[in-house]
């Protein structure tokens, strides 16, 4: 199975035990950044490298 390279607002909310609305706010900020970079950004979906980047959490 291929691993997802983008991560859901639900899957957000989960690895940092936030609300729904947190991790739309979340991913709307990370999204916005990813977009003054010039990258096509998904709606209510963020780049799961991206994400672990700016978040400083291991996947582990």
């Amino acid at each position: 199975m291929e691993e997802k390279t983008f991560l859901t607002v639900d899957e957000v909310a989960e690895i940092l035990t936030v609300s729904k609305s947190k991790a739309y706010e979340i991913v709307r900020q990370l999204n916005k950044e990813l977009k003054e970079k010039g990258l096509i950004t998904v709606a209510a979906r963020v780049s799961k490298a991206y994400f672990y980047e700016r978040m400083c959490y291991s996947k582990e």
